[in-house]
């Protein structure tokens, strides 16, 4: 612990041992790098989860002011609260004691039992918890409570340094494996030289490096490395892209940071400590909630022992104090996490995959616009020539030819290499269609193809990979993505706005909410879905879903909410073509599609998602 005004640079270069002399970097107990969990019940392929984050605790073991209540509370908490949170680990920051006596280390190992093979932890000494010097002071009353002997039967628990108080941890959660570095408040280079060592010996797994100084805060919060954290930084830190994270205490106010790496990427550096608030702290505890679908992660800070007091028996301190809402307590920190650990551990995307093994039973229509589905494909960016045929793989005769609309110039259909992640073909169509001037392109089948009189009154699933520019520019109100051409009205349909509009078909409003509306044969009536407004940028893939008795619209493998519950079964086709890039009726006012357009895919029945071009569970 120290506080900014207390002579900082003072109480640091008091510190400070001369450092020792390069040594081994010999693990101790060190276990295979093999997936790792702690003890009790979390989920470690759930992409979310959470790790407890305890900073100093020192006011809570000192001598006969000693009171271990609020941190047995937030033990409770963390084992209680592990299966719904999806906790997968707690790291302590240091100064666990005021003193570092044998009473006051002793109280500290007693509380931290209550965890013990329950959920895995980390523990490093401050400069409360030891008699000074570095990491090679020799034994002392924390070494024997929390050295590596404590942690060897934790499955997380992979080695420490030769004196004992550097330690990491292997964790498994998100359906990954991440490294935890627990150092000591004052490292010498030996433990530098073996910190880089396991580093070395882990070279994908993203890192997260606690220890007790390193950066300090100003009263706004924000955060600058310490004298010793510059040390630390500049031997281990930027020089190590893995590690993304560092977590350290000793200081307050709490405060963050971002500073850049050697390569150019953000490390975010936290400081958390509570010391100085009503009870010291009361046992406050950050949870880190990790989110790799969302790329973020969320930071909340409070206190267990405070909030299971009775709201109506609580003190205004007790309700002042627990929970913290300020900006450097409680924040959201975004991390696009396979970019940021693309440079020592790239995600492998799935390999393509040939249509033979994309095509169930009842597939009347598969097109794909790689080598295998379009001739010339192959060149990024290639214009796609007016006549260009894109092939029916299922063989069933449905193939397709591009025709450019309004006399535009051969530019506005390109071959892309783009692709939705999980689509079978690695290749998709750039379609620059728009208004002012009147532009497009179509791939539409020829008269007679047997898709033009489908009626598919026993179901059906209709699925396509899409892509919407950023930046959205222009005016694309109600632009076609895939229709058959027939009129509602030459289908004696008048439930429709207009009788010309096509008896189905998949379009996006100015909203960008999808709309697919059918006429379907059996009724009237125009059964019509409706979708959130799809992100910009980013690849999607939708299924249209018709089991001969309603339609649901699915995106991402998740269902829409504004699907209709009014009956449809079969859809109109009236014999008229089937096209991807625009439906007729818009065509007339000008708007080809904007975009990419990947796989398209049409199965005579209805599909789970699990049987989806993507596969959702």
């Amino acid at each position: 612990m120290t506080h900014p005004s207390l002579g900082r640079r003072t109480l640091l270069q008091a510190a400070v041992a001369t450092p020792a002399a390069a040594a081994s970097g010999a693990l101790i107990g060190a276990a295979p790098a093999q997936a790792a969990t702690g003890g009790g019940r979390y989920d470690r392929e759930s992409p979310r989860f959470t790790i407890g984050v305890l900073p100093d605790t020192q006011y809570l073991f000192d001598e006969d002011s000693s009171d271990p209540a609020p941190l047995r509370q937030t033990f409770r908490f963390l084992t209680g609260e592990r299966e719904r949170r999806n906790i997968a680990f707690m790291t302590h920051l240091g100064d666990v004691t005021e003193h570092g006596s044998e009473h006051e280390i002793g109280l500290a190992s007693d509380a931290f039992k209550a965890i013990d093979g329950r959920l895995s932890y980390s523990v490093l000494a401050g400069n409360h918890d030891i008699r000074g010097g570095d990491d090679q002071r020799g034994d002392s009353a924390y070494l024997r409570a929390f050295g590596p002997a404590r942690f060897a039967r934790m499955p997380t628990f992979r080695g420490a340094s030769p004196d004992g108080y550097n330690s990491y941890h292997v964790l498994a959660a998100g359906g990954r494996e991440w490294l935890v570095l627990a150092l000591d408040w004052r490292i010498s280079d030996k433990g530098i030289q073996w910190a880089q060592g396991v580093i070395d010996a882990n070279r994908t797994l993203p890192a997260i490096l606690t220890t007790h100084d390193l950066a300090w805060a100003d009263a706004s919060g924000k955060a600058a490395l310490s004298q010793y954290g510059q040390r630390l930084w500049d031997a281990l830190v930027r020089r190590n892209d893995q590690i993304f994270l560092t977590l350290n205490g000793h200081y307050w106010p709490p405060g963050r940071t971002v500073l850049k790496n050697d390569a150019g990427h953000d490390v975010h550096v936290h400081i958390a400590n509570y010391q100085d608030r009503y009870y010291g702290g009361a046992g406050m505890v950050r949870l880190y909630a990790f989110d790799l679908a969302r790329n973020v992660i969320d930071v909340e800070t409070l206190s267990p022992w405070l909030l299971a007091r009775d709201p109506e028996d609580r003190t205004p301190l007790e309700a002042e104090n627990l929970e913290l809402t300020g900006p450097v307590d409680r924040f959201s920190i975004e991390i696009d996490f396979d970019e940021r650990f693309a440079g020592f551990a790239p995600r492998t995307p799935p390999p393509p995959r040939p249509a033979k093994a994309v095509m169930p039973k009842g597939t009347v229509a598969y097109w794909r616009f790689d080598a295998e589905g379009l001739a010339g494909a192959g060149t990024d960016g290639a214009v796609v020539p007016a006549g260009a045929v894109a092939r029916d793989l299922t063989g069933g005769g449905n193939d397709l030819t591009m025709e450019l609309l309004h006399a535009s110039a051969p530019e506005v259909l390109k071959w892309s290499a783009e692709h939705h992640e999980g689509q079978p073909a690695h290749a998709s169509l750039r379609f620059d269609g728009g208004k002012g001037p009147d532009r497009g392109a179509v791939l539409r089948s020829a008269v007679g193809a047997p898709i033009n009189s489908m009626r598919f009154e026993s179901g059906y699933t209709i699925e396509a990979f899409i892509k919407l520019p950023d930046p959205f520019v222009g005016d694309h109100a109600w632009m076609g993505i895939l229709s058959w051409e027939g009129r509602s009205g030459d289908a004696g349909k008048t439930s429709g706005w207009s009788p010309e509009e096509p008896t189905c078909s998949l379009n996006l409003s100015p909203e960008r909410f999808l709309q697919f509306v059918v006429y379907p044969t059996d009724r009237d009536a125009d059964p019509t879905s409706w979708s959130h407004a799809l992100p910009v940028g980013r690849w999607a893939h939708v299924a249209v879903v018709n089991d001969a008795r309603r339609t649901v619209v699915y995106v991402d493998g998740s269902k829409i909410a504004r699907n209709p519950t009014q009956p449809s079964k079969g859809i109109s086709t009236l014999g008229k073509p089937f096209a991807i890039g625009g439906t007729q009726f818009a065509q007339r006012y000008g708007q080809g599609y904007y975009g990419w357009i990947g796989d398209v895919r049409i199965v005579a029945r209805a599909l789970k998602p699990r049987e989806f071009l993507t596969p959702y569970e």
